[in-house]
């Protein structure tokens, strides 16, 4: 009996000294995958555009709903983001929930500037915040962002510009009756 004992003792102690690897080889840690950052396009010329992003982390359950001059351009769930053509000069926008955030920046012609939308803590939810973002917070934060929903793209948002086919609303095909 206690040479059994002893036995099961010295394989319990051996296996637990061994590599991972040699234990469990299917277990062993696969190749990274490189992180690509999204692709932006360039701006129509003579235009500018905005990329509006929205990395997870806190308010994951709320929604960041940009607006401009008091009409909703789109909403970024956590993990999303948009493009939004714009004419060049300084442009406002506003996030809204508890309180209410604003954004006034310049675009200029052939220009592409990044803002990005945050959850802070608010009193009884938490609260849209817009920051100027940058191309390199951008381009860090991209592989692990999604476009918007077609639920959530406004009519002057860039349509996802990784889905071929896809129109924005300025090059979308009229689609009124034509019968009146």
């Amino acid at each position: 009996m206690l040479n059994k004992f002893l036995i099961a003792a010295l394989a319990v102690t051996a296996t637990a000294t061994m590599p991972a690897t040699i234990l469990q080889p299917a277990m062993a840690a696969a190749p990274a995958t490189p992180k690509v950052a999204k692709t932006i396009p360039a701006p129509q010329a003579g235009k500018g555009q905005i990329v509006f992003y929205r990395s997870g982390g806190s308010g994951m359950m709320l929604g960041c709903g940009v607006n401009a001059q008091g009409a909703r351009i789109s909403a970024l769930g956590a993990g999303r983001y948009f493009i939004l053509p714009v004419e060049p000069g300084a442009l406002s926008y506003t996030v809204k929930s508890e309180a209410t955030d604003s954004l006034t920046l310049e675009v200029g012609p052939d220009e592409t500037a990044y803002v990005k939308c945050s959850i802070k803590m608010g009193i009884v939810v938490g609260r849209p915040d817009l920051a100027l973002g940058s191309k390199a917070d951008f381009d860090q934060r991209s592989p692990k962002l999604k476009y918007v929903d077609a639920d959530d793209l406004g009519p002057l948002v860039l349509a996802d510009p990784a889905s071929p086919g896809l129109t924005d609303a300025s090059t979308a095909p009229d689609t009124t009756d034509a019968a009146e």
